[in-house]
């Protein structure tokens, strides 16, 4: 799994940048548009959380675990229905604004969390944490399906038969390569350099192959009440993300400013910092090497 140093290069570094573009409770996953690309951003973000609301039957005085909360966006949409919503992160800035910000948030690993810990709930939300669950290395070392069997098994023990989990992460497409032919030298509007380039972005994680490896992986606990490939929408979402970062804003471009010295210092740096330039996950979703689903599962047992 991406380990907390990975996630906080992946989100803390651009904790600030990212509010001042997003809104202190923005959301940095893909948006529900369903088709319809007149809607704006928040209006699209807001479909999706209630998309997930509907999905879960969950209502005023309902407990839910929102796993890898971000910066909060489905916690302040649930506080408003007067559900009590509970968030998990390991990155530290996106701890420090939840809790700024009135949420009760906790800095816990998704993957390890027991009823012990914070209680059960009627409902489990995890919008984008699924993505980082597996690490390159537990791939290469066979283990991508053991990683994801144990959380799924280690989710049902929150919930009682019945309630439902709203499971929302990228995977790979149709189109994927193979891990051995991703390549920073490659001429860079290949598919081997855009794939490393993202790997670059991501440090720490690697996604799931297809829907149907989640799916198995959850089925000796949870049956698949819905899915739905939202990769389209994330196309759109990235597009408007772009727009927002680069609209000028003195204290964010002030931001862009210090993170020079690192650009032009660390190689490494720079390779990360490339998706304010060529946005990978984008080109990843249009040439269907990656693709993006939303599942909604019922504890069976």
């Amino acid at each position: 799994m991406a380990n907390r140093a990975d996630l906080d290069f992946t989100y803390s570094t651009i904790d600030e940048i990212f509010r001042l573009s997003m809104g202190e409770v923005g959301d940095f996953s893909g948006a529900k548009y369903d088709g319809d690309f007149s809607m704006s951003l928040e209006q699209a973000q807001r479909a999706k959380h209630r998309y997930i609301v509907d999905s879960l039957g969950i209502s005023k005085g309902d407990r839910v675990l929102d796993m890898g909360c971000g910066w909060g966006p489905f916690l302040a949409y649930a506080k408003q229905l007067g559900v009590q919503a509970v968030g998990l992160t390991l990155s530290e800035r996106q701890h420090q604004a939840c809790i700024r910000n009135g949420f009760e948030v906790y800095m816990k690993d998704c993957r390890t969390i027991e009823p012990a810990d914070l209680g059960r709930f009627d409902a489990l939300v995890s919008v984008g944490a699924f993505e980082h669950f597996c690490s390159v290395e537990d791939y290469k070392q066979g283990k991508q399906n053991i990683v994801y069997t144990d959380f799924f098994e280690k989710a049902q023990n929150l919930l009682r038969p019945g309630d439902r989990f709203y499971l929302q992460t990228m995977v790979f497409g149709k189109n994927m390569i193979d891990l051995d032919e991703a390549d920073l030298t490659a001429p860079k509007d290949s598919t081997p350099y855009i794939v490393a380039l993202m790997m670059k972005e991501f440090p720490g994680s690697w996604l799931p192959y297809g829907a149907e490896m989640v799916e198995q992986a959850a089925h000796p606990w949870f049956k698949l009440i819905t899915k739905s490939s939202g990769r389209l929408d994330y196309i759109e979402t990235i597009a408007q993300w772009r727009k927002r970062f680069r609209k000028f804003n003195l204290e964010k471009y002030g931001l862009y400013l210090s993170l020079l010295p690192s650009y032009f210092t660390d190689r490494e740096f720079r390779h990360r910092v490339a998706v304010f330039r060529v946005s990978p996950n984008r080109a990843c979703f249009e040439r269907e090497v990656m693709d993006h689903y939303r599942f909604v599962f019922e504890k069976v047992r």
